[in-house]
């Protein structure tokens, strides 16, 4: 039988070479299903069974597979309690370990109360000067943050940074040593916001605070640099530590860098899918677009400057006073609107609201079966909401999802009692909702759901058809499949919320691949055959009717084939080019250039269709100039497009032609289809 040493040295090289998350996972799967077996003839197999469950538990909360980390966390504390490990350090080691996994997960207080018996048998099992007690602060000192406990959290990392610097045998280049400096970097950055929301803070305080955070987040960075561990994944997360904290110091273009090159390391040890890959990529997203506007500013300041300062100086001096006072009436009111979002209001308003919801008598019991969140209709569960969003379904709310058997118990009960919840909520008002969403039980957005009608009334699915139902998947829109798989999950103890929406988002590859080929049909019929010949025959509604039909397949490929699973779906067309536009802007996304080329042929769409020939007598439309440079344009932007898209499939290997009429693209690409279901064919 395997042992553990044998495990782990093969699981450490495996890391060592880069493997793929895919690999590592079979990897870790392949062993625990050996060690399970093992064990049903000998019961020494537990320990290193109990080992595999430990790494699974690591790996799946950093790729934030929540779902699958519930059974594995299960198991590993089953598995503990049944070898009867309490009071021993493998014991607590499990603890941590599980209680970590949950913390991820949103379920805090389960979490808690695991922390709080790790911490009660630490005493005796891991002694005062254990290095796995600091790291059980670490860990709870993220929980208080995450929980809004900044200075229970920074009192807890204080106490990890003096087990570790007592213990270490080069405190100089400890990466624990570091990761805590980074922790307690991030958790002096949120003490500071949190002191900003506090007038009678003073501005020395704060900046106090955020150069000791500056500080931190220094120290950590040039102990890996020392410590030659540049290579470590937890690297990555000290790089997007101190990004934050250059950000909190207005020092964009060096916080862009940080997140550049916590971005690369996260793609060679966890994988474009993961969650981390997903967060660090927006946070880079938002810098860049920071650090071009204090550019922008920047100059135009400069450019305003070099004017006559002699003519402009008393003007200048009223206007500054004037934005100075404009300014901070600015600040004073972002200060106590911290909720800028719908996503943001609904998961306060859980936090303050739900959670105590579930710890009554009647539901207590249910609460760790409970799943929580914002999923589906409307623009603030895909992110673009704004303050035009907020004259209908806006306001405080949030949804709760239940199997179909603790709705059938409790489900009604609960809805009366969140009915119930105040209204109002943060300076907003009551929920705004239309008229359907009232009166029709379908159409709800907010309440309490079971799981399997929450999706049937998106998708008329209880859960994703299986993957040799193609026919069924052909069923779905995009914009439906957007619907059921957009949103946040706010805590998911049970993890079946989560397997069930994941569902709709592991399209079969051949479901994908034949709707690639539709949409190359469309594209070459609309875009490449039709436009040109509606404009040859001087039918404009018709031509543009072409270019629209173009567009939508045109935003229909480049998530295809940026795949679902990483890129999510095209929604509705209210949010096609707000969604386009995000996907563009994420690192390492495919076809980023399409989607301002596709905004180039909308802004041209209406003189090249309705422009007129140039003649004279016969011209039309928008003052009667001629359409043909307009219409020239166009087709060589489409061109271009097309253009793109066949390098994009040579690529991803779906074609080896390089024809550029997309039309006759469709069979290389088909001819990777492995299901032999008709409906997934050409004619």
């Amino acid at each position: 039988m395997e042992n553990a040493a044998q495990f782990y040295s093969e699981l450490d090289g495996m890391f060592a070479n880069h493997a793929s998350a895919d690999t590592i996972e079979s990897y870790l799967l392949r062993k625990l299903a050996e060690a399970q077996t093992a064990n049903a003839a000998n019961e020494e197999a537990h320990p290193l069974q109990l080992s595999i469950l430990n790494e699974l538990m690591g790996f799946y909360r950093s790729r934030g597979e929540h779902a699958k980390n519930q059974p594995i966390i299960d198991k590993a504390l089953d598995l503990a309690k049944k070898m009867d490990l309490a009071g021993t350090e493998a014991g607590t080691t499990t603890l941590i370990n599980a209680a970590t996994s949950l913390r991820a997960a949103g379920d805090y207080d389960r979490a808690e109360k695991i922390y709080t018996q790790a911490l009660n048998e630490s005493a005796e099992t891991l002694g005062a000067k254990n290095r796995k007690l600091a790291a059980l602060h670490n860990n709870l000192s993220m929980l208080y943050s995450e929980t809004g406990r900044t200075h229970d959290a920074i009192e807890e990392l204080n106490q990890a940074l003096e087990i570790l610097q007592n213990t270490s045998t080069d405190p100089e280049r400890d990466i624990d040593i570091a990761a805590t400096h980074t922790n307690l970097a991030l958790a002096m950055l949120q003490e500071c916001s949190q002191e900003c929301t506090h007038p009678n803070t003073s501005t020395n305080s704060k900046s106090a605070t955020l150069e000791s955070a500056f500080e931190h987040a220094s120290i950590s960075i040039r102990m890996y640099v020392a410590g030659n561990n540049e290579n470590q994944p937890h690297y990555a997360s000290a790089l997007a530590g101190f990004a934050q904290v250059q950000c909190a110091r207005g020092e964009y273009a060096q916080a862009e860098e940080s997140y550049s090159k916590a971005l690369d390391l996260i793609t060679r040890c966890y994988g474009k899918d993961s969650e981390s890959y997903a967060i660090t990529a927006e946070n880079l997203r938002q810098t860049r677009e920071l650090a071009e506007k204090v550019t922008k500013e920047s100059t135009e300041i400069q450019e305003s400057a070099n004017q006559d300062i002699t003519e402009q100086h008393s003007t200048n001096s009223h206007a500054a006073t004037q934005n100075a006072a404009t300014q901070n009436a600015a600040n004073q009111n972002a200060a106590n609107q911290n909720i800028k979002t719908g996503m943001q209001l609904a998961q306060s308003y859980w936090q303050t609201y739900g959670k105590t919801l579930l710890d009554q008598p009647k539901f207590a019991k249910y609460k760790n079966r409970i799943a929580a969140g914002l999923v589906g209709h409307g623009s603030e569960c895909y992110g673009f909401d704004d303050e035009i969003s907020r004259d209908h379904d806006f306001g405080p709310g949030f949804c709760l999802w239940l199997t179909d058997e603790d709705y059938a118990e409790i489900g009604a009960d609960l809805q009366t009692a969140y009915d119930a919840l105040p209204r109002k909520y943060a300076g907003f008002g009551s929920r705004n909702e239309t008229p359907r969403a009232k009166s029709c039980e379908g159409s709800k957005r907010v309440g309490v759901f079971s799981i399997s009608e929450f999706f049937e009334n998106l998708t008329d699915f209880p859960t994703a058809p299986s993957q040799n139902e193609p026919h069924l998947w052909l069923s779905l829109s995009e914009s439906t499949l957007a619907a059921a798989t957009n949103g946040k999950i706010f805590a998911d103890p049970l993890g079946e919320f989560s397997k069930a929406r994941q569902s709709f988002k592991l399209m079969p590859d051949d479901v994908r691949i034949s709707l690639i080929s539709r949409r190359l049909g469309m594209i070459s019929q609309a875009g490449q055959y039709n436009f040109p010949r509606m404009i040859a025959r001087k039918d404009a509604s018709a031509a543009w009717l072409s270019i629209n039909e173009f567009v939508r397949a045109t935003a229909s490929i480049v998530f295809l084939l940026n795949n679902p699973v990483t890129a999510g779906y095209l929604p509705y067309y209210k949010w096609q080019f707000a969604a386009l536009r995000k996907l563009s802007n994420r690192m390492a996304s495919r076809l980023p250039e399409v989607c301002s080329k596709l905004e180039s042929i909308m802004r041209l769409s209406s003189a090249s269709c309705f422009g007129g020939d140039g003649s004279g007598g016969d011209s039309f439309g928008e003052g009667g100039k001629g359409a043909g440079i307009a219409q020239k344009q166009v087709s060589q932007i489409i061109d271009s497009i097309c253009e793109d898209i066949v390098r994009e499939l040579q690529y991803e290997g779906l074609s080896d032609c390089d024809e550029t009429f997309l039309e006759w693209q469709r069979p290389y690409v088909e001819a990777h289809i492995n299901s032999r279901a008709a409906c997934l064919r050409s004619l």
